[in-house]
């Protein structure tokens, strides 16, 4: 059928994987460090990963292409609750204290900053966050320190390509927020950097 599609410019696509996790419905992955649309049928033609995309890589097209298969899609949002899903932690180890300043893994990463309770709170974690980024975790209060110098390091050390901060809504994990945008803003490199706010019940607040 011709339908209403996204189309992705892999010239201009950056990799830095804010798409993937804008979409919803699961119709994009990051593959060998682009953003493509592998699941034609899960994508709904209404563009949520259009505003993300901050290199204008994203655009509509009609084209012949699968129909929106939106019980494919439910489905599929079910598998990723059960038990024994696949993991998406891409690298060891992960906690920010024990990272590596300078590691492979960060080449080319899109990178997720998480607070260590997200994992607990969220059931979606792996799918919706750490799929196809590199994830580093920490908690300040726990441990004690002001992480902005090594993330700091990380990123201007590091060819990244994002960052994505995911914390809890409570008042402690302000400082694991703080300490990456401080990072950020102090590498002095135009990265896209978002955050994503998880409340004690386990909802995306924003």
């Amino acid at each position: 059928m011709i339908r209403k599609i996204i189309h992705i410019d892999e010239e201009k696509c950056t990799g830095c994987g804010l798409c993937a996790h804008a979409c919803h419905e699961g119709a994009i992955d990051m593959v060998d460090g682009k953003a493509r649309l592998v699941r034609e049928n899960f994508c709904d033609g209404l563009g949520d990963c259009l505003p993300a995309c901050p290199a204008g890589a994203i655009t509509f097209e009609e084209r012949e292409a699968p129909e929106y298969d939106s019980k494919a899609v439910s489905e599929a949002k079910q598998k990723k609750l059960l038990p024994g899903g696949p993991s998406r932690l891409a690298q060891w180890p992960c906690q920010i204290k024990l990272v590596p300043v300078e590691a492979p893994f960060f080449a080319g990463a899109s990178l997720l900053i998480a607070a260590d309770c997200t994992a607990f709170a969220y059931a979606g974690m792996h799918e919706e966050f750490m799929k196809g980024r590199i994830t580093i975790n920490g908690c300040p209060k726990l441990d004690g320190v002001d992480y902005s110098e090594k993330l700091g390091a990380i990123i201007r050390r590091n060819d990244i390509k994002s960052v994505t901060i995911v914390r809890m809504e409570v008042p402690c994990c302000g400082g694991l927020q703080m300490a990456a945008q401080k990072a950020v803003m102090r590498s002095g490199k135009n990265i896209p950097c978002q955050v994503v706010t998880i409340s004690r019940d386990g909802r995306i607040l924003g």
